[in-house]
């Protein structure tokens, strides 16, 4: 299984650096973030396995970000643990409120932290996101982010990789491009509905490689649908 990533949004590049050093060591993969949109931009072009999040950032708030990422269907089952000076009950609790999965206070060891994400990603990680899903030759492994088909490695961009998976979760049935947008972009997110089009284009091209591309079909006047069947 490949390394879990996890994305550290923290203004202070000394302890963004601080906090790399300590999760690789741990194995972890670690992404980073300055601000809270920059963040949200990287979450939403490829989720990380776990977030990271300072509470006072510049701009957007962590407690906000938290607040919107949970708000989210294809962001609100990521962990998220905040990071903060802020040691009053209240704060925590207001923390944990928006959907943090856990607080921990600054200053706080390197070794502490990697056992409380260790403790939180065994806590959250649902069977769903550690399961492979198949069809056929087939293979989806959500937690490695990787497609095969018959034991193949297909290439495949973030956003056509949740939109297969969305599709091989809901087969047979049929889904108006309004529906996908809403599923696999999330319902605030304001873009085309032609941007659905261009993205299934994508996902067939990289399943006929192997010729799966039949699977991904056109309901006209409707939308799509994901189907072994004609």
């Amino acid at each position: 299984m490949s390394t879990s990533s996890i994305l550290v949004v923290e203004d202070e590049p000394s302890i963004r650096e601080m906090l790399k050093m300590a999760l690789e060591r741990a194995e972890f993969k670690v992404l980073e973030a300055a601000d809270a949109q920059q963040a949200q931009s990287m979450i939403f072009e490829s989720p990380p396995t776990l977030v990271l999040l300072d509470w006072m950032l510049p701009g957007m708030s962590g407690i906000e970000l938290a607040r919107r990422l949970k708000r989210e269907n294809n962001t609100q089952d990521i962990p998220i643990i905040m990071l903060t000076a802020k040691t009053e009950e209240t704060d925590k609790v207001r923390g944990l409120e928006v959907g943090a999965d856990d607080y921990v206070t600054k200053p706080f060891s390197p070794r502490e932290l990697i056992a409380r994400i260790k403790a939180v990603l065994r806590r959250t990680m649902p069977s769903s996101l550690q399961d492979s899903l198949s069809i056929n030759d087939l293979i989806l492994y959500p937690a490695e982010h990787r497609v095969t088909i018959a034991d193949e490695d297909i290439h495949i961009g973030p956003t056509e990789f949740r939109l297969l998976h969305f599709f091989m979760t809901h087969q047979d049935r049929v889904y108006s491009r309004n529906q996908v947008l809403d599923q696999v972009w999330g319902s605030n997110v304001y873009i085309e509905e032609r941007t659905v089009d261009v993205h299934i284009r994508r996902l067939r091209k990289a399943l006929s490689i192997q010729g799966c591309d039949h699977l991904v079909q056109t309901v006209r006047g409707v939308g799509y649908r994901f189907s072994i069947k004609g």
